[in-house]
Formats: C-alpha cells, sequence, structure tokens
C-alpha cells in the first residue's frame, strides 16, 4: 500500500467548505489512525478481486480470494493464472462465469490486448469504458478499480449500494435518493466525488473500505 492521494487534504478543506454534512463527516473521521484511500497499484490483482467479489458477501468473497491467492502461489499475476486449469480455479468457489473472467484477463494481459498503462493517459470515461470491456468487469467494477487502483479523484458510483444508503441516511432522503439529488450533490463535490465517497461510505461502515 503506499501514501494517500496528494489532493485527499485538498479535498477535504474543499469539500468542507462546499457541504456542512460533508464537513461534519471529515471532522468525525479525522484521527491519526483513520485509515485512508491508499492505493493497490496493481491492476491485475485488483481486477481479479473484483471478479471473485462480484455478487457475493465480504466475508464470502475474502474466503475464496484467500484460496485463489494460494492456488496461484501467494503471487497472484497473469503467468501464474494462466498456467492454472479451469478447474483448479473453480475449486477455490468460484463460477464458471469469473473463471472465465480470470482467465480471460490473464490471456489478454499476456498477449498484450489488454494495457493498463494506457489508463493513465485516459479520461475517467474512456478508462470506465476501455475496463469495461474485459470479461465480467461492467461499469461499477470499472469505476471501484479508478478509485481504489488509480486513485482517480472524482468518481461518484451511483450504482453503488453503499454510496446510495450513505447519501439516504447522511441527507434525510428515503432510499432509493432521488436521482436529481444525487446528481447535485456531484457537481457540489467534484472535482473530488471520490472523496466525498469514500467519507460517506465511512459513515456507513466501522471499518474503512479499502476494495
Amino acid at each position: 500500500m503506499t501514501k494517500s492521494p496528494k489532493y485527499w487534504n485538498k479535498a477535504k478543506k474543499y469539500l468542507s467548505k462546499k457541504d456542512a454534512r460533508m464537513a461534519q463527516l471529515i471532522k468525525n473521521y479525522q484521527s491519526p489512525s483513520e485509515t485512508i484511500l491508499t492505493s493497490r497499484e496493481d491492476v491485475f490483482f485488483s481486477l481479479c478481486k473484483s471478479i471473485i467479489g462480484q455478487q457475493i458477501s465480504v466475508v464470502a468473497a475474502n474466503s475464496v480470494f484467500l484460496r485463489f491467492k494460494k492456488k496461484c502461489g501467494n503471487k497472484i499475476n497473469a503467468k501464474k493464472v494462466s498456467k492454472l486449469t479451469f478447474t483448479q480455479i473453480k475449486s477455490c468457489g468460484l463460477s464458471r462465469q469469473k473463471v472465465l473472467g480470470i482467465k480471460s484477463l490473464a490471456k489478454q494481459t499476456i498477449e498484450k490486448t489488454f494495457n493498463p498503462k494506457l489508463i493513465n493517459k485516459m479520461t475517467d470515461e474512456e478508462a470506465i469504458n476501455y475496463l469495461s470491456k474485459l470479461r465480467q468487469i461492467g461499469r461499477w467494477s470499472a469505476e471501484m478499480i479508478l478509485l481504489f487502483t488509480y486513485n482517480r479523484s472524482n468518481i461518484w458510483p451511483v450504482q453503488d449500494i453503499g454510496l446510495l444508503r450513505a447519501i439516504s441516511k447522511n441527507y434525510k432522503k428515503k432510499y432509493l435518493p432521488p436521482e436529481k439529488f444525487v446528481n447535485l450533490l456531484k457537481k457540489r463535490f467534484s472535482p473530488y466525488c471520490s472523496v466525498a465517497t469514500w467519507y460517506l461510505w465511512r459513515s456507513i461502515d466501522p471499518e474503512p473500505i479499502q476494495y
């Protein structure tokens, strides 16, 4: 893990001026012991974890991921994964579609038909579209990669149930919050929607989120 993004402190000041509720959240979670957004800096690792974690609980995902990591010899990379058979990966507790997604990712990474280095030169939307072309990776997964792996500053994942729940709770809105209000917050929090998202998540989760 690396240090938090360089924009973090500037973003906190900006958001605190823009929104009273956000200012309170930032104040609530500012102790030195608080874990803040960090980067894994390993796109292949993060994408595998994303695929494994889809549509299952956090506890189940962690259990499956640990088995997968062990199967890879504790080194998750494209070459290691490409050498594993379909059955070996599936035995970790993965569905057929997830195995195919991981195998496809390894193949594309080795063949360089997927090149994560290109993402640094893309806009957020271009990067989301590029990542979404991967098997088993949709918009939400792509946004999580941009937020947690690339530390993009302005990701506002409106498909995320946790974010919508947090907005409802903190702004006293019914669940689901109105789309118009969600878009209003996006405009208010830009260009630091990622930071606002992290604090909103933090307000409903006893542990800091690290994807």
